[in-house]
């Protein structure tokens, strides 16, 4: 896809974080856009601002039809659609998880994915236009996981994997669309992603209260690592919505910057894999 003026791209967890940079660079090259979100006060002050909104929550079917139906009978057609939606549970062993941290994180973080996939793409399909599936992932999964971020790291995990195979899928069929995954990349992200809870629904909580050192702030992480003598660079996520944007118009299916640092990561994986041994290193994680 090379020329987006007119055109129209929806957003999920499009009102702050890494969603609201796609939709102000979406909006920059004279797209329409349409933002999905859970967080009305926000959502409603990023409409004002960007483009047209609707709540909801992604990992609710009928949520998410809603957004597609008024997509298209507000605007006649969707061509580009980000899954962008996302949240994230305390790190904790995995037989220190209750049924609740996988049935939020996997149902906005998944099934979110699945849902938007469900309902939009048929009729983009139908449309026979150029159009673009972009799914956000994680290099903390997607790539290589983080043995203590295990909900998360699998949700993101199951994102790649299904992104390669509507990928694939919708070449193999002779579509005009093509998907994307995303790789949020270059630096640490300042997103909502690290406060998630803070939007988690109350049939969903948790019964057992966590240690505090297991959920941070952006700003105590960064302030922890700088104690500990480590230097770490933060990324512009407005540059980082220009640099989807220059993936888009490639058709890039690996959207990350420094993506050709991962090579030698997989390939490391993967002969481990094939010697029969787990590929994560426990003294990198704090586990040995």
């Amino acid at each position: 896809m090379k020329d987006f003026k007119d055109k129209v791209a929806v957003v999920t967890g499009g009102a702050s974080g890494i969603g609201k940079a796609l939709v102000k660079a979406f909006v920059g090259v004279g797209m329409k856009v349409v933002i999905g979100d859970v967080e009305e006060p926000v959502l409603k002050a990023t409409c004002e601002e960007l483009g047209d909104a609707v709540s909801g929550v992604v990992s609710d079917p009928a949520s998410v039809q809603a957004l597609a139906d008024y997509t298209f009978e507000t605007h006649g057609a969707c061509h580009v659609l980000c899954n962008n939606a996302g949240v994230s549970a305390p790190n904790l062993d995995v037989w220190e998880t209750e049924p609740s941290d996988f049935a939020w994180v996997h149902g906005v973080n998944v099934a979110g994915v699945a849902h938007g996939i469900q309902s939009f793409v048929p009729r983009m399909i139908e449309s026979g236009e150029e159009g673009y599936v972009l799914n956000t992932s994680s290099g903390d999964g997607g790539i290589s996981p983080l043995a203590q971020q295990v909900v998360y790291a699998s949700s993101k995990a199951a994102v790649s994997t299904m992104t390669e195979c509507l990928a694939a899928q919708l070449v193999g069929r002779g579509t005009n669309l093509r998907a994307a995954i995303f790789y949020p990349s270059g630096g640490m992200l300042d997103t909502g992603i690290w406060t998630t809870k803070r939007n988690r629904p109350a049939e969903l909580a948790r019964t057992k209260q966590v240690d505090a050192s297991q959920e941070t702030t952006f700003d105590d992480f960064m302030e922890g690592a700088k104690k500990a003598g480590f230097d770490m660079p933060v990324q512009d996520l407005d540059e980082l919505a220009q640099f989807v944007l220059d993936g888009i118009r490639n058709e890039d299916f690996v959207i990350m910057i420094g993506r050709e640092t991962m090579e030698a990561t997989l390939v490391e994986r993967a002969k481990k894999l094939a010697r029969g041994e787990c590929p994560i290193e426990l003294e990198h994680m704090g586990l040995s």
